[in-house]
């Protein structure tokens, strides 16, 4: 396994983390705790010690199912949560709340699910408009004072929030999405995170699976998975069968490696010196094998650089900005 640092930390996280979104249990077709636990206890094995989760996933079970599978390892390894999202369960969806009330209740929400007295890392999951910043960073602050939390990161902010949020307090991380197909951090959150030494944590690195090269114009995703929305454009109309056509070339560079499509993608990221680490959707231990196949190697420059134009090249061609 290949570590990096976070931030200006002392820590070090493996540059393969466990994403806990698909454990939460919903939105990603069936999912069995039995499996989830397995997958963990392989990772942990394995030298994964960054496991990202957050309260919103399966309403806490996320949480609630790390904890069980780390069992005394708990304490040992970097567990980054997230708060700031709030479920309405009348209106059944969510919405953002980054007030210093909620964050105090969701903190303790989150220690009680995940049976630690400190969260590693605890994560602002996404903006909210109607609270200061300011007011945000001071309550994280204080939560850092009172022991609950160790370090502060951000997920989904754009560089001028995290500009105006590094003036209260400290980040240490920002959580963004980046793949062969969705480049745009390259010119925003890279060169933020830079002047700041902020560690940047890549969710959605095979692009919901897209990049696994397991799809085809006949998948067909089931009502409980979330891919089945029309709102994931990537799986649908003339960009789904846009992205066909970059998955096959990156299956005929995966092959010049004896590689599979899944660890020449993650390798793609893990090439980009600016990256801390690619944080991988996991529901199987199987899976686990596969993503480290991606580690002890390289991407010829050429191969990556030929990637980037085919995506490019076929998005110009079939009008997709």
């Amino acid at each position: 396994m290949e570590y990096k640092k976070l931030g200006q930390t002392n820590l070090k996280v493996s540059v393969l983390g466990f994403g806990g979104c698909p454990i939460g249990g919903h939105g990603w077709g069936r999912v069995k705790d039995k499996d989830s636990i397995a997958a963990i206890r392989k990772a942990l094995r394995l030298g994964i010690n960054f496991f990202d989760t957050a309260d919103t996933y399966g309403l806490g079970h996320s949480e609630e199912v790390l904890a069980k599978a780390l069992g005394n390892y708990r304490k040992k390894v970097i567990i980054a949560t997230k708060g700031g999202v709030r479920w309405d369960p009348y209106k059944k969806k969510g919405y953002y709340d980054l007030s210093p009330y909620y964050l105090a209740k969701a903190v303790e929400g989150s220690l009680q699910r995940l049976k630690i007295d400190c969260i590693p890392l605890y994560q602002l999951h996404y903006p909210d408009p109607k609270t200061p910043i300011s007011e945000t960073m001071e309550a994280l602050k204080k939560l850092q004072k009172e022991g609950k939390i160790k370090y502060i990161g951000c997920s989904n902010f754009s560089p001028e929030l995290i500009n105006e949020a590094q003036k209260y307090g400290r980040l240490e991380s920002s959580q963004a999405s980046y793949n062969i197909i969705d480049r745009a951090l390259e010119k925003s959150i890279i060169p933020t995170c830079q002047k700041w030494k902020m560690s940047i944590f890549i969710y959605g690195p095979l692009s919901q699976g897209l990049l696994t090269g397991k799809y085809d114009l006949n998948t067909k995703f089931g009502e409980d998975d979330r891919r089945s929305r029309r709102s994931y454009k990537n799986f649908h109309g003339k960009k789904f069968r846009a992205n066909l056509i970059i998955v096959d070339k990156l299956k005929e560079i995966a092959s010049k490696y004896h590689k599979t499509s899944v660890q020449v993608a993650i390798r793609w990221i893990l090439d980009n010196p600016f990256i801390t680490n690619a944080i991988l959707g996991i529901k199987k231990p199987e899976e686990i094998e596969e993503n480290l196949g991606a580690l002890g190697w390289k991407l010829a420059y050429k191969d990556r650089a030929m990637l980037i134009k085919t995506a490019l090249k076929t998005y110009k061609e079939w009008g997709i900005k």
